[in-house]
């Protein structure tokens, strides 16, 4: 349970918190039902309605309703409605909505696209860097669109005055301010500084290497130059049987 000003009053039953609320002349409002134990506050009911109107009312003036404008051009558009509609395509954009342009094309003007593209990139040059292309020209049955978005403006950085002569100038963050035209110190003046790099400048070469010359040559290779015994011939008495 809550008082009137916010202040924590405990876990309180429900007769003795009505009590409390009627002795202040004030309502009893359950303000988390979720909660466990559901949280109320005493507070003045029409004013608690009051406020929260009022919130939902500032916060819908802040809010801004993003839309798409059209606009429809024709590519034998005179040069006065040319400039009337365009002045309205920048005031929109002003606005913060988005444009769709339409060049709507009758008959025959259809086989001739270029004359709604001559349309679209004059618009665009006019309008300049006020606007980017969302959706680039396209060409949709009799109707060639083209969708242009506001450009978001970068806000520049701030850019710091001239340091006046003398004046004492800080180094990095949490380091003590110097003169000017004195170096800073270093922000560890106990850590090693490697000035000299060692550099290896001889190499130890391998300049004879072992080479074997001599290599053993079987010259003699032995040949067997006896054969088998030649066998016999057969006898005649047994060819002429």
């Amino acid at each position: 349970m809550l008082g009137p000003e916010g202040a924590p009053l405990g876990i309180k039953p429900l007769p003795e918190a009505l009590q409390l609320a009627r002795e202040l002349e004030l309502d009893l409002v359950e303000i988390a039902p979720m909660a466990n134990p559901p949280v109320c506050k005493i507070l003045d009911y029409p004013k608690y309605l009051y406020e929260l109107k009022q919130k939902d009312k500032e916060a819908r003036k802040k809010s801004v309703a993003i839309s798409i404008k059209e606009m429809k051009y024709r590519p034998k558009i005179g040069g006065g409605d040319f400039d009337t509609k365009t002045r309205k395509v920048a005031e929109f954009l002003s606005e913060g909505h988005k444009v769709k342009i339409t060049i709507m094309f009758r008959g025959r003007e259809v086989a001739h696209p270029e004359l709604g593209m001559k349309i679209l990139n004059k618009v665009a040059e006019i309008i300049g860097p006020n606007a980017k292309m969302e959706a680039v020209p396209r060409l949709d049955g009799r109707n060639m669109t083209m969708v242009l978005a506001p450009e978001k403006k970068v806000a520049p950085p701030k850019s710091r005055g001239p340091r006046p002569e003398g004046s004492a100038t800080t180094g990095a963050e949490g380091s003590a301010p110097t003169e000017a035209g004195t170096e800073p110190e270093s922000q560890n003046p106990a850590a090693p500084v490697i000035t000299e790099v060692p550099v290896v400048t001889e190499v130890p070469v391998v300049t004879e290497v072992p080479v074997v010359t001599e290599v053993p040559v079987v010259t003699e290779v032995p040949v067997v130059v006896s054969a088998a015994p030649a066998a016999e011939p057969a006898p005649a008495d047994a060819l002429s049987e």
